[in-house]
């Protein structure tokens, strides 16, 4: 995987992280910010999750806090992980309904974007829908296929998880919400969704899904659309894998973004 700059904490004797008055500070104003911004936005479900976690608005919370909420409500629980870790590893963890949290945030210098997961955008993104049995259900299985799946077919996997719980939208009661949480974390992503007339919005097909390249380092030009969070069960149960040999009979779809580097 690539290489990062950033360092995660480490705990101390009494699994306590210590994060800077710096470190705390830039915390506040990720999540003040992005409440604001995903205001009348974000699909309910996600704020119900959002409610039950709790999170503080002065100080990055502890791990172990996120557990107290999660296990009880699915069964899953957050794991400390190094800024970046290999995708055998990553996929091992989500099989064994743990969610990998980088324990290090980003510099002030790169509020606005990062390409590496860090503990703002795993909690604050997507830690609230891990509340969500549908959700739950769907990253677990997600887990299990990608850790017995073979390296061209985890590209295919790869894109599954971008157009969902990264970049996933849905048709909630009062309109177009989010759920992935690539948007959720983003003020520019979020404003990119409600805000451009640039983006398409396509109804969810599992091998259309399979067969649209991305780029992680533009905003997004297309997205997926369910018509509810539950829709996630029965995309679990589908059989993705033959799905995926189907897809890859087909081939890719001609991507909508220019060719650089990162691109899948």
């Amino acid at each position: 995987m690539n290489s990062t700059q950033y360092v995660a904490h480490k705990p101390d004797a009494n699994g306590m992280i210590h994060y800077s008055d710096e470190e705390n500070a830039i915390w506040h104003i990720l999540i003040e910010r992005q409440l604001a911004c995903i205001k009348g936005r974000a699909c309910n479900e996600y704020l119900t999750g959002l409610e039950q976690l709790a999170l503080p608005h002065r100080h990055i919370p502890q791990l172990d806090d996120i557990n107290q909420v999660l296990q009880p409500a699915t069964g899953w629980q957050v794991r400390r992980v190094p800024a970046l870790i290999s995708f055998d590893h990553f996929f091992e963890l989500l099989a064994n309904r743990q969610f990998p949290v980088a324990t290090f945030i980003r510099r002030k210098d790169e509020l606005d974007y990062l390409q590496e997961p860090d503990i703002f955008h795993e909690l604050f993104g997507h830690c609230a829908l891990l509340t969500n049995p549908a959700f739950a259900r769907f990253t677990h299985t997600y887990g299990q296929l990608g850790l017995n799946a073979s390296p061209g077919d985890r590209g295919f996997l790869a894109r599954l998880y971008w157009f969902t719980v990264e970049f996933g939208l849905l048709n909630g009661p009062e309109g177009r919400r989010i759920y992935g949480g690539g948007i959720l974390s983003s003020p520019g992503e979020t404003q990119h969704v409600f805000e451009s007339d640039i983006p398409e919005f396509r109804p969810f097909n599992m091998l259309d899904v399979l067969r649209t390249p991305y780029r992680i380092d533009i905003m997004q030009p297309i997205y997926y659309v369910l018509d509810s969070l539950d829709d996630l069960f029965a995309i679990a149960d589908m059989d993705i894998m033959a799905n995926i040999q189907q897809a890859r009979s087909m081939g890719l779809f001609a991507p909508t973004f220019a060719a650089k580097q990162n691109a899948s």
